[in-house]
């Protein structure tokens, strides 16, 4: 298997049901990380430097609220959500940021599952709609999305009790 992780901590399709939670770990943005996703990414002045962000919308460095969202990515991973397959995102209903990320900020995030969908066209997978929430060190929602999440069923087998491929 690619996934690094045990068979027993992924999630199928029929392991989801409305209102289930899963959190992360924590993971600090900070100034250099900032600085760096923004000259690549999103290069505007309020994202490359504490001076010139002084004087902006934002009244000092901000991160990107992409770069927010790849924060949030990476904590989805490697946090207790697990679906089989992996984060398969097929989009959002809805993406907000509500305050911005500054230097030093310790984000976290919370999932919880919202609709959970068996595919009609493809009987191996089927959708959750997840409505995931960053937080910084004081719980300030930072990131608020509701996304569309592809997840496979399980294998036939192991939805009826059997364990060999062969049965």
């Amino acid at each position: 298997m690619s996934d690094q992780r045990s068979d027993a901590m992924l999630r199928y399709l029929e392991d989801f049901e409305p209102g289930q939670k899963f959190e992360s770990n924590r993971l600090r943005a900070d100034s250099d990380r900032i600085k760096s996703f923004a000259a690549e990414f999103d290069p505007q002045p309020f994202h490359l430097d504490e001076t010139t962000a002084r004087d902006t919308f934002f009244k000092g460095l901000a991160a990107s609220g992409w770069h927010t969202a790849a924060i949030t990515m990476r904590l989805l991973v490697e946090g207790t959500l697990r679906p089989a397959g992996g984060i398969i995102g097929a989009g959002f209903d809805e993406m907000r940021w509500p305050k911005p990320v500054r230097p030093g900020d310790e984000l976290h995030v919370t999932s919880e599952v919202l609709e959970v969908r068996a595919s009609k066209s493809r009987p191996e997978q089927g959708m959750i709609k997840v409505r995931t929430t960053t937080l910084n060190q004081h719980d300030e929602i930072v990131q608020v999305s509701v996304g569309n999440l592809v997840v496979l069923r399980r294998p036939p087998a192991r939805r009826e009790g059997r364990t060999d491929a062969t049965s």
